[in-house]
């Protein structure tokens, strides 16, 4: 990576030179922006019991290491939807980036690019994805280009929305189907969170406001008005008759749902508890992740979100079942810090750790992870 000397050359923002891990990023980023913002980035639902036990969830597998393996030449490729990726490394969908860095989502894209991550804009970007796909989409080199979706209550502004994704080069469709309504975050609320005057979900401008409903007397505006909006397991079947790209739902944790996908013709999985945002004391992912790998077998593949914070998790995620896993906040954290630059770092360094831990536990390949490498409770 540049040092702190050719970042300001070239009128970047530097790494701090003690950055050597995910977690140093945290510590640098609030120091940087303002409060209200660090609430609604790093904040979660309730208590935050899932928050935390996100990342604890995966310090508690503990890893039974092979030796005396062949692992020169090996290498962190993998498949996924007919395309081949030089790692499995996907940053996840972040909601109005511009609050971490001026540049949002843009610095963000151009990082992954440079690093050949994959990375999932969402609907709720406060950078056009037009520019997005300008700036990436035809890069050879890129990893993949995903647009995260809320389904709207106005299809026909859903349907636009989706058909301007492809034609800016979206090479799939993440459906988030685990937030019919937002979650209670605490955190949030005590710091009065507002967005700022410039920043908005850019690609929802235009948008009709749904139409509302009547709410009897002592009657609730989310059973009675909000939820009547939701999506449901018909709307799925709808976006699928919508779109030839690859869809993946976001945010599934029961066994019984991961099937229900299945059937529908569902291409992929994330194994997601929305970074614990939404509903509080839910299953950490570490532990729901092989239930659901269980549940379809090798018919449909598997990423995994929530608390990846160091290579060693990210190769438990693999041995789980995962084909990839996606970051979120550390990867906001290196963009407040340094803009593109800590991004690209963030990835890199994640990528170096995940190498170091497969010849550590005897993995040439993604192929060579397998369950028996997480010792069993």
């Amino acid at each position: 990576m540049s040092t702190s000397a050719d970042a300001a050359q070239h009128g970047l923002q530097a790494i701090p030179p003690d950055t050597v891990s995910l977690a140093d990023y945290e510590r640098h980023a609030q120091a940087r922006m303002d409060a209200g913002a660090w609430a609604y980035l790093q904040g979660g639902a309730g208590d935050e019991h899932t928050l935390d036990a996100n990342a604890r969830a995966w310090q508690q597998l503990h890893l039974l290491p092979r030796v005396l393996r062949h692992t020169a030449g090996g290498h962190t490729r993998t498949q996924l939807f007919g395309r081949t990726l030089s790692h499995p490394l996907i940053l996840a969908p972040v909601a109005y980036q511009k609050l971490a860095h001026p540049e949002g989502e843009m610095d963000t894209a151009l990082a992954a690019a440079a690093q050949e991550a994959g990375f999932v804009l969402s609907t709720q970007a406060s950078t056009r994805l037009e520019d997005i796909g300008d700036a990436i989409s035809a890069d050879d080199l890129r990893g993949p280009l995903w647009m995260q979706l809320y389904l709207q209550p106005d299809r026909a502004f859903t349907k636009a929305l989706l058909h301007r994704a492809e034609a800016a080069g979206f090479d799939a469709i993440v459906l988030t189907v685990d937030a019919p309504t937002s979650g209670v975050r605490d955190r949030e609320r005590r710091a009065n969170f507002q967005l700022p005057a410039g920043i908005s979900a850019v690609n929802l401008l235009g948008m009709a406001p749904a139409p509302a409903r009547d709410v009897p007397a002592n009657g609730s505006a989310l059973f009675d008005d909000l939820l009547h909006h939701a999506p449901t397991w018909d709307d799925v079947a709808w976006l699928r008759a919508q779109t030839r790209r690859p869809i993946l739902l976001k945010g599934v944790l029961h066994p019984d749902d991961a099937r229900q996908a299945l059937s529908l013709g569902v291409d992929g999985l994330i194994v997601s508890n929305h970074g614990g945002r939404t509903l509080d004391t839910v299953l950490p992912t570490a532990r729901a992740l092989p239930r659901i790998a269980d549940a379809v077998g090798s018919d449909m593949p598997l990423l995994v979100d929530g608390g990846i914070r160091r290579g060693t998790d990210v190769l438990k995620a693999l041995a789980l079942g995962a084909r990839a896993v996606l970051i979120g906040r550390p990867y906001v954290h290196a963009l407040a810090t340094a803009g593109a630059l800590g991004v690209a770092h963030c990835i890199r360094l994640l990528r170096d750790e995940l190498e170091a831990a497969m010849a550590l536990t005897g993995c040439a390949t993604l192929a060579d992870i397998h369950r028996d490498l997480i010792e069993k409770s």
